[in-house]
Formats: C-alpha cells, structure tokens, sequence
C-alpha cells in the first residue's frame, strides 16, 4: 500500500512540474511575441537613435499605441478639437470610458517630426504635476506619429481672453494665473532636469472641465542641466509677442525666457485682450507698455475702469500688474524665479515696485517722475522658507538699431 502510494505521490509531482514546464513555456512564446512588436513595417524606417529613445520612454510608463486602436478611439479622426503648425488634434474615447485629446504630428521634414516627438515624450513623458497635461502615451508607425493626452473638456485659455463672451471673473483668472505659475515652477526647479518649455502663452494653457489649468504643448521644450545656467541655442525659438528679448539675439539663454513669457501672458489675463491690439487706440497699441505708463503715473484707477475689473478683484489685479511687469525685465537677471512668482501671486510673498521694464524701447519718452533704477530678485532658501533679497542695478539701454528690431518682433505677436 505504501509503495503504491508512493507511485501516486510521484505521478502527482511529475503532472505538476510538467504543468508548470508548459505555463512558463507558453509564457516566454507570449514575452517574445510581444517584445518584437511588429508594428513598424521596415526596419530602415526607425534610426538606431530613436529605437533606443523609444525603448527608454516605455520604461518610464506612458503607453504605446497602435494606429488601429488609436483610429477606433477616435471613430477614424472624425472628431476635429484644433489645429496648428504642430499638426492636428482628434478628440477620442477608450472603450473604458477614458477621454483622450490625439495629436497628429505633422511637420515639413520626417527629422522635424521626430524631433517634436522626442522633444514632447521626452519631457512631459517622464513628469506628472496637476497643472502640467498629462500623457497617456504615443503612437510612432510608419503612417502615424501621434501623442496621447488627456482630454481637457473646456480648451484652451486663449478663447476665454479673446474670442468669447468674457464669462471667466478676475478671481478664476487670478487661480489661473496661480496654477499656471505652479506648472512652470515645477518644470524649472522641481524636475531631475531642469525643463525650459520656450513657448508659453494662452493658447498652450489647457482649462480641465473644472477650470484647472494645466501647461501643454511642450514641442520646443529642452532639458537642460540645472548646473548649467545657460544654454547654447541655433534660431529663435517661441512666439514672436511672448518670446523673451534674449531669444532673438545672440545672447546666452536660460530659463528666465519662460518668466518672460509668463508675464506677457499675465498682462492678456489682467486685460483680458490680446497685448497687441491694432482695433485699439494707438496709445494701447501694445498693451503692456500702455500699462507701465499707467502705473509710472499712478494712474491704475484709469486701468481697471478700462479693463472693466470689479472693485472686489482691484487688490488681485494690481498685484498682478506689478509681477507682470517684474517678469518681462529686459535683463533676465531682473525677472523672479517661478517659485517667487507663485508666492508672489498667492499673496504670501509682498511684490516691490518693480522699475521700468521697457526703457530700453521708449527712448526719450518721458514720465510724471524719474523711473526708478531696476531692481533684482536674488532667492535663497532656508529652513523656514524661501525669502527674497532685493539690491539695485541699472538698465543697459539698447541700440537704436536693437530697439527698432524688438519693436518689429513685438508688433508680430499671434
């Protein structure tokens, strides 16, 4: 009886190890199959370079997509959201119920396609912040280069500030501004590397279904060594009406351009306009100039009668002013860091008189009382916080020739 149960136990052993044998077999056939993704028909259509990149970004968990479920998603791209220089962009739905936002990339040469592609994967790809968009995940086929985002159910801001009924309060505006700051200040000095987006501006501020905004649209944007303060750079970069001076010009860059932006997208929210405006008066023909002179001669009153701001939201629209005008500093030695800007904008931090920022354009324009010397944030960290220094520096004015050049740029804004 003994022996015959020992025959048993042993057949028993032996029907388990080969079950097991079988699982792990078929399981190895399945890795394979999936590892060698035969997606991509052609192996010249892929560079060495971009393999390696992809490989490396599926590491870092977005997901990687197929043009068929893509199609299905987005019901064959019937869905029109918007389009650009960057490409096309199809709203879509998962058979989850998860709503994407499809960007078809779309460019003059395969070599700018993909350079787009890695610009955005590589860095939105490996961060996650509330007030940055996320990605789910990319397609890249032969027939289809594509980024998945999440779905953001009220647009961009842009159409809130120019083309629509001005349905958004100061208040909003102001938790925009807010968020908007969070996002960039994260991307500058939260991030393993630094990240310098080079294009912010209305219409790369996502608004989620609760009016959360969230940075997008991270084509131009560089990673860059927080040790290495500035960076080398072939041809401008950004928009022309928010794009920093130092963008244009054969100067060193750093990411101070952003703050820049930021406060030329600051004084669209305060204004609720776009800065250039050639309906308008030719005195506001470039708004945040217009600005200044109001604010050098005490005459903000005039300003928030224009702008149509409530008496409740005058206090948060003044502070506004003021770091707008802190952030588009000719010299970007002059302009905040973000994480100052946001403390700034949330009241925590006080916002000095900032000096004029656009002397270097006015020439022998003359004001009520002398413009101040500038003043320079420098930002040192302690146990208790961040606090601010202040210490004086003057302006360089620039060339004639520099001056026409600038006023040419700003005079292109889009």
């Amino acid at each position: 009886m003994s022996d015959g149960l020992r025959v048993i136990e042993a057949v028993i052993v032996f029907v388990v190890i080969a079950v097991k044998v079988g699982i792990l077999i078929c399981v190895c056939r399945r890795r394979n199959q999936t590892d060698s993704r035969p997606v991509i028909p052609g192996s010249k259509f892929l560079t060495l370079a971009i393999d390696k990149f992809l490989n490396d970004m599926e590491r870092e968990k977005p997901i990687r997509f197929t043009d068929q479920q893509l199609r299905i998603a987005t019901d064959n791209y019937s869905n029109l959201l918007g389009s650009g220089g960057f490409g096309t962009v199809y709203k879509g739905i998962f058979t989850n119920g998860t709503m994407v936002a499809v960007k078809v990339l779309r460019g003059s040469s395969d070599k700018k396609i993909e350079e787009q592609f890695m610009a955005e994967v590589g860095t939105i790809g490996r961060i996650h912040h509330f007030n940055l968009v996320r990605l789910y995940g990319f397609c890249f086929e032969k027939n289809l280069i594509a980024l998945v985002y999440e779905y953001m159910g009220n647009g961009s801001l842009d159409k809130y500030l120019f083309h629509e009924k001005k349905t958004l309060g100061y208040e909003k505006l102001h938790e925009i501004a807010v968020g908007t700051a969070r996002g960039i200040a994260y991307l500058h000095e939260e991030c393993r590397q630094r990240i310098i987006h080079y294009d912010i501006k209305p219409g790369n501020i996502l608004l989620d279904r609760n009016f959360n905004p969230k940075v997008a649209d991270f084509g131009l944007a560089k990673l860059c060594n927080k040790d290495n303060t500035h960076i080398t750079m072939t041809g401008g970069r950004g928009t022309p009406g928010y794009a920093a001076p130092e963008l244009w010009m054969p100067f060193p860059i750093t990411h101070k351009c952003d703050v820049y932006s930021f406060g030329m997208l600051l004084f669209e929210i305060i204004g609720r306009r776009r800065n250039l405006d050639i309906k308008r008066a030719e005195s506001q023909e470039w708004f945040p100039i217009w600005v200044w002179k109001r604010f050098d001669t005490a005459q903000l009153g005039e300003l928030i009668i224009v702008c149509g701001i409530e008496e409740k939201s005058k206090e948060i629209a003044e502070r506004m002013i003021k770091i707008a005008l802190w952030c588009v500093q000719y010299r970007p030695e002059l302009r905040p860091i973000m994480s100052v800007v946001v403390k700034m904008l949330e009241g925590s931090l006080e916002v000095p008189e900032p000096g004029n920022p656009f002397q270097h354009l006015m020439g022998a324009v003359t004001f009520a009382h002398p413009v101040q010397d500038s003043q320079t944030y420098n930002t040192t960290t302690t146990s208790s916080g961040s606090f601010v220094m202040v210490t004086n520096s003057s302006i360089i004015c620039a060339t004639p020739i520099m001056r026409k050049y600038e006023i040419e740029l700003a005079s292109r804004n889009v």
